[in-house]
């Protein structure tokens, strides 16, 4: 089996360029500045009616912040699978972690058994998790399919050390594919000192509004990071790139 690059998409839009790019699977997400939050329905259909070949995983997140769950958010996550699953979008991804950075095995059970059929990845709350090793043992048990980790660092660059190691640790087990940072001119050096086949990347580009008449004095949220005319998309030609560079089927 190929080598597999996920494109991190945040619309609709941004699945079209990942797809017109080479990639063959998305995580869809909303709020990316917050980390990523569940998309909506609307989002989520459009994506599938404007793509044909493309996977789509979407991440189950009521909120950005930590990954330490009320029982409302965890209903709220319970929904949002049944709503992916009627969907029929291809798998979801989430993470839950209790007060002392444990993973919350009785919640993440709950999670994982009304996703079934759906592929699993556990997002990057892996990351902030307390024992990483014996978190991953947790989640094979748990029948989780993917991790998604930086190796507890920044970037999947300065995570390598850990990442190789879960990868060795995990045998095929479970699936260890290293995110944040990865880019064309990183991805062939992560692939070969993790040993990992799975790639999680953005590969997006900042676009400019089409809008003449523009007010910078007002803008729409109360931490925005670029402006108001200034959006982010993924760009299909930083998907080839990625495809091209390490030869992978994506």
């Amino acid at each position: 089996m190929g080598r597999v690059i996920e494109i991190c998409a945040n619309s609709a839009q941004s699945c079209v360029e990942a797809e017109a790019g080479g990639a063959r699977r998305v995580e869809l997400c909303a709020g990316i500045p917050e980390g990523g939050t569940t998309p909506s329905y609307g989002e989520i259909r459009t994506a599938q009616a404007l793509t044909s070949t493309l996977a789509i995983h979407v991440i189950i997140r009521p909120r950005g912040g930590d990954f330490l769950y009320t029982g409302a958010e965890l209903c709220s996550m319970l929904y949002d699978i049944e709503m992916a699953k009627q969907l029929r979008v291809q798998g979801v991804a989430f993470g839950c972690l209790t007060a002392d950075g444990s993973l919350d095995g009785r919640r993440m059970k709950r999670l994982v058994e009304a996703a079934a059929p759906l592929s699993v990845t556990c997002h990057r709350a892996f990351d902030l998790c307390r024992d990483p090793f014996g978190t991953m043992e947790l989640l094979i048990d748990l029948g989780v399919d993917r991790i998604l980790t930086s190796g507890r660092q920044p970037d999947a660059l300065r995570g390598i050390p850990l990442i190789a190691g879960l990868v060795d640790r995990a045998a095929g087990r479970i699936v260890v594919m290293p995110g944040c940072g990865i880019h064309e001119g990183n991805i062939a050096r992560i692939e070969t000192e993790t040993k990992a086949t799975e790639f999680h990347a953005s590969a997006r580009s900042l676009l400019r509004s089409r809008m003449i008449f523009r007010n910078e004095n007002v803008p729409m949220g109360t931490a925005v990071t670029l402006s108001e005319f200034e959006t982010l998309r993924t760009d299909r030609r930083k998907v080839a790139a990625l495809v091209a560079r390490t030869d992978v089927t994506a």
